[in-house]
Protein backbone atom coordinates (compact mmCIF):
# COMPACT_ATOMS: atom_id res chain seq x y z
CA UNK A 1 0.00 0.00 0.00
CA UNK A 2 1.49 3.48 -1.02
CA UNK A 3 1.02 6.27 1.27
CA UNK A 4 2.17 9.41 -0.74
CA UNK A 5 4.37 11.46 2.25
CA UNK A 6 5.71 14.69 2.19
CA UNK A 7 9.22 14.74 4.11
CA UNK A 8 9.08 18.20 5.82
CA UNK A 9 12.99 18.96 6.38
CA UNK A 10 14.12 17.43 3.43
CA UNK A 11 18.65 17.47 3.50
CA UNK A 12 20.32 17.12 0.82
CA UNK A 13 23.14 15.84 2.92
CA UNK A 14 23.68 12.05 2.85
CA UNK A 15 24.11 11.92 6.55
CA UNK A 16 20.80 13.14 7.76
CA UNK A 17 17.57 10.78 8.89
CA UNK A 18 15.14 12.69 6.33
CA UNK A 19 17.35 11.65 3.19
CA UNK A 20 17.66 8.55 4.72
CA UNK A 21 13.89 8.42 5.18
CA UNK A 22 13.29 9.79 1.40
CA UNK A 23 15.33 6.38 0.47
CA UNK A 24 13.49 4.38 2.23
CA UNK A 25 10.54 5.67 1.71
CA UNK A 26 11.08 4.74 -2.07
CA UNK A 27 12.45 1.41 -1.39
CA UNK A 28 9.13 0.81 0.09
CA UNK A 29 6.76 2.16 -3.17
CA UNK A 30 5.59 5.22 -1.25
CA UNK A 31 5.23 8.17 -3.21
CA UNK A 32 7.91 11.03 -1.45
CA UNK A 33 7.69 14.78 -2.09
CA UNK A 34 9.79 17.24 -0.02
CA UNK A 35 10.59 20.21 1.14
CA UNK A 36 13.84 21.69 2.58
CA UNK A 37 15.94 24.34 2.86
CA UNK A 38 17.46 23.88 -0.16
CA UNK A 39 16.69 23.18 -3.64
CA UNK A 40 18.40 19.66 -5.19
CA UNK A 41 17.02 16.21 -4.93
CA UNK A 42 17.44 13.20 -3.19
CA UNK A 43 17.18 9.91 -4.90
CA UNK A 44 14.90 11.56 -7.83
CA UNK A 45 12.63 13.12 -5.31
CA UNK A 46 12.84 17.49 -6.17
CA UNK A 47 13.29 19.21 -2.82
CA UNK A 48 11.23 22.36 -2.66
CA UNK A 49 12.19 25.30 -0.70
CA UNK A 50 8.69 27.00 -0.58
CA UNK A 51 5.12 25.11 0.61
CA UNK A 52 3.53 23.39 -2.32
CA UNK A 53 -0.19 22.57 -2.17
CA UNK A 54 0.38 19.17 -3.19
CA UNK A 55 -2.33 17.16 -3.51
CA UNK A 56 -3.56 13.72 -1.53
CA UNK A 57 -0.81 13.64 0.90
CA UNK A 58 -1.10 10.52 3.15
CA UNK A 59 1.37 11.40 5.60
CA UNK A 60 3.14 14.34 6.62
CA UNK A 61 6.64 13.19 7.96
CA UNK A 62 8.82 16.23 10.27
CA UNK A 63 12.54 16.24 10.50
CA UNK A 64 11.86 20.02 11.74
CA UNK A 65 12.68 20.99 15.48
CA UNK A 66 9.41 22.74 17.21
CA UNK A 67 10.41 26.41 16.45
CA UNK A 68 10.95 25.61 12.87
CA UNK A 69 7.96 24.07 12.55
CA UNK A 70 5.76 27.23 13.51
CA UNK A 71 6.09 28.22 10.05
CA UNK A 72 4.25 25.28 8.71
CA UNK A 73 1.47 25.18 11.03
CA UNK A 74 -1.36 26.55 8.59
CA UNK A 75 0.31 25.04 5.70
CA UNK A 76 0.53 21.66 7.31
CA UNK A 77 -3.50 21.69 8.02
CA UNK A 78 -4.27 23.07 4.51
CA UNK A 79 -2.74 19.97 3.26
CA UNK A 80 -5.51 17.87 5.62
CA UNK A 81 -2.97 14.62 5.69
CA UNK A 82 -4.32 11.12 7.05
CA UNK A 83 -1.53 11.49 9.47
CA UNK A 84 2.06 13.57 11.00
CA UNK A 85 4.57 11.71 12.22
CA UNK A 86 7.00 13.08 14.68
CA UNK A 87 10.18 12.01 14.46
CA UNK A 88 12.52 12.14 17.33
CA UNK A 89 13.55 15.65 18.45
CA UNK A 90 10.14 17.15 16.30
CA UNK A 91 7.63 16.87 19.50
CA UNK A 92 5.63 19.71 19.61
CA UNK A 93 2.73 20.05 21.82
CA UNK A 94 1.79 23.31 20.35
CA UNK A 95 1.50 21.59 17.13
CA UNK A 96 -0.49 18.64 18.63
CA UNK A 97 -3.00 20.53 19.68
CA UNK A 98 -3.59 22.56 16.23
CA UNK A 99 -3.45 18.85 14.76
CA UNK A 100 -6.40 17.50 17.14
CA UNK A 101 -8.73 21.14 16.78
CA UNK A 102 -8.85 20.01 12.65
CA UNK A 103 -9.05 16.23 13.28
CA UNK A 104 -5.51 15.39 11.81
CA UNK A 105 -4.40 12.18 13.45
CA UNK A 106 -0.30 12.46 14.73
CA UNK A 107 2.16 10.15 17.04
CA UNK A 108 5.34 10.52 17.85
CA UNK A 109 7.58 7.72 16.13
CA UNK A 110 10.59 7.51 13.87
CA UNK A 111 9.36 6.97 10.02
CA UNK A 112 12.51 4.66 9.49
CA UNK A 113 11.45 2.27 12.55
CA UNK A 114 7.94 2.32 10.91
CA UNK A 115 9.33 1.21 7.25
CA UNK A 116 11.48 -1.41 8.86
CA UNK A 117 8.80 -3.14 11.36
CA UNK A 118 6.45 -2.59 8.04
CA UNK A 119 4.31 -0.70 10.50
CA UNK A 120 4.41 2.08 7.86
Amino acid sequence: MSYKTLVLGASLKPNRYSNYAIQRLLANQVEVVAIGQRKGEVSGVRIDTEPVAYEEIHTVTLYLNPKRQRDYYVYIVSLKPKRVIFNPGTENPELYKILKENNIPFEAACTLVLLSTNQY
